[in-house]
């Protein structure tokens, strides 16, 4: 796995990366398919929410990491900036020290549950943190006053904003080399309390259902901190989307529960819908990436496209099964859910299991999936069609390792302390760098940048063509599991 590799250098990081994908424990049961599918292809796993790009890290100053046996790596430290998907810009810090950026990786918004903050007891003091420092607090005087920290410019409150946070999310002996930055770093650490994980700006609860033709299926219920948000119709003839009383939705707030409407007579089928709104995505939101980059936390907003879709399975008789899933950090792995509507049982085969979902059942299986590998689950529903979850299981930090490597180097670079961020052309040059232990440079700003990624991003690219994208799992509906097949 990913998070168990020891980075010697970045010349030989691509190597392990790809090793690494290759000879990690997949998921046990699994059939690894033949053709490459990538991570981040078209209709990745999401409950809803903002998605964007990663355009770099914009607002930075130096940090020093203390690393094994005394040694030190000088590293960025500040904000990154996002572009998200249909309109707006977000700003984030990161929240895993050990894992690098990687150029233009797409994110989501995703529950806490779903990374590393589900299980960090010092969660809430991030967000509390965020919402007490730079850019959330824009008057540097006054934030540099309540520090004792003289003078902060944008770049130094940054690197002190995001030293204080990595304490939190990483646990990491780390510090700012300026002092103003290191003050207001001490200062925001110190000063933390524990805070409630924010809301979504959009989802849906579940975000799929089933029944029979000639009923309304749901409700599905609206969570957003939008206004309004805009609901389209379904991609399917006659079906609508409704409210309990058969009224047409075109509009949703939060709390609104939509029915899908299916007509008597429509023939067997499926149908999506999608939510969207504007909105500023909540500060503390989480955002995980599709490819093995950092995950990061969410420092500012502008107003946003935000969305989620919903689906509805319909037939006259049979099974009628309507699939989820989601993370689950907690038991390593991803929860698929079967709800079945109909008047048959759905029978199906994951991770070596064999489960039947009884009339008017449902059941959740929780298939393991290693800690940064990328997944892929398709499963056969009745009629012919195939729902599919994909995503990667980026649950932990990286802990940095406490073992010295047994091949390779000179002896004066440190294991699992690839820079951070990600610069993305914001740099051109090189800050140098810090090795208390050796003469060897590490950390040096450039390494942030897109040329000396080059080949962990090879590396990375590499191994999941090898893997054809990760586990992936063809899961077909037994016979006599549903009437018609």
């Amino acid at each position: 796995m990913f998070a168990a590799l020891s980075v010697q250098r970045r010349e030989r990081l691509g190597r392990r990366l790809a090793a690494a994908v290759l000879t990690s424990g997949l998921v046990a049961g699994g059939s690894i398919a033949g053709t490459a599918v990538a991570v981040a292809d078209e209709n990745p796993q999401h409950q809803g929410g903002a998605s964007a790009t990663l355009n770099g890290l914009t607002t930075y100053d130096d940090a020093v990491l203390k690393l094994n046996g005394g040694k030190t790596k000088k590293l960025p430290a500040g904000l990154f900036e996002m572009a998200v998907d249909g309109g707006g810009t977000l700003k984030t810090y990161c929240i895993d020290i050990h894992n690098p950026t990687l150029p233009k990786a797409k994110y989501l918004e995703t529950p806490w549950e779903q990374t590393s903050l589900g299980s960090n007891e010092q969660a809430g003091k991030i967000l509390w943190v965020l919402k007490n420092s730079y850019p959330q607090v824009d008057d540097l005087a006054d934030l540099a006053k309540k520090a004792d920290a003289g003078s902060l410019t944008k770049e130094t409150a940054a690197a002190g904003t995001q030293v204080a946070i990595w304490r939190f999310s990483d646990g990491a002996d780390v510090e700012a080399k300026d002092p103003a930055a290191e003050k207001l770093a001490d200062w925001l650490e110190k000063s933390a309390e524990k805070l409630q994980e924010p809301k979504a700006s959009l989802s849906l609860e579940p975000n799929a259902v089933s029944g029979k033709a000639g009923s309304k299926l749901g409700p599905i219920t609206v969570r957003t901190n939008a206004e309004r948000a805009t609901v389209t119709a379904p991609d399917a003839a006659g079906v609508k989307v409704t409210d309990k009383n058969g009224a047409p939705v075109t509009e949703a707030k939060d709390g609104t529960e939509l029915y899908v409407d299916v007509p008597a007579g429509t023939a067997d089928g499926t149908a999506t819908f999608n939510v969207q709104a504007s909105t500023s995505v909540s500060v503390g939101r989480a955002f995980a990436s599709l490819s093995k980059s950092q995950t990061q936390i969410l420092a500012g907003s502008s107003e946003s496209t935000v969305s989620a879709t919903g689906s509805a399975v319909w037939a006259k008789q049979g099974a009628i099964p309507a699939l989820t899933a989601e993370k689950n950090c907690a038991k390593g792995g991803v929860d698929v859910t079967a709800k079945n509507e109909g008047d048959e049982a759905f029978t199906f085969e994951l991770a070596d299991q064999k489960v039947e979902v009884g009339a008017g059942e449902s059941k959740t299986v929780t298939v393991p999936v290693g800690e940064d590998q990328p997944y892929e689950f398709s499963i056969a529903l009745p009629g012919g069609e195939t729902k599919t979850f994909k995503g990667v299981l980026d649950c932990k930090t990286s802990a940095e390792p406490t073992t010295p490597p047994t091949t390779g180097g000179n002896g004066d670079e440190e294991p699992g302390t690839d820079p951070t961020p990600q610069s993305g052309g914001t740099t051109s040059g090189s800050t140098g760098g810090d090795t208390t232990g050796g003469g060897d440079t590490t950390g040096d700003l450039a390494e942030t940048g897109a040329s000396n990624a080059t080949p962990m991003i090879a590396g990375i690219a590499i191994a999941f063509v090898l893997l054809g994208g990760g586990a992936v799992f063809i899961l077909r509906k037994k016979k006599g599991a549903a009437a018609g097949q």
